[in-house]
């Protein structure tokens, strides 16, 4: 009579064993696929920002050469420049300049 429950005891603890196994498999297996994910995204997040710099630099060196050609013809005609006009462009400059730095700002606080 004590065979059929001893029996009863192994297969529940097989059953046991075999229903951890799958568990572990499971779980694996998800933190796995959670961990690809991850740095799939942390690899497009990265590229993107990679871009959107690049794009910036190219922005900022083609106004760079504009404003490098503008430059050099203001200055060898500066003396032709009303006073008006003179200070209206110092103005446009330095209201570019606080745009440059408020975007600036604003890209440094969103880094991590």
């Amino acid at each position: 009579m004590s065979k059929p429950p001893v029996h009863a005891f192994f297969v529940g603890r097989a059953v046991a064993e075999a229903l951890y196994e799958q568990l572990e498999s499971a779980a694996t297996n998800a933190f796995s696929e959670l961990g690809k994910f991850d740095a799939e995204q942390r690899e497009r997040l990265r590229q993107f920002t990679d871009r959107v710099v690049e794009r910036a630099n190219r922005a900022a060196d083609e106004a760079m050469q504009t404003r490098t050609g503008t430059a050099t013809t203001s200055t060898t005609t500066i003396q032709d420049i009303h006073p008006a006009e003179l200070q209206a462009t110092i103005d446009e400059l330095r209201a570019e300049v606080a745009l440059v730095r408020s975007e600036l700002q604003r890209y440094r606080s969103s880094l991590p």
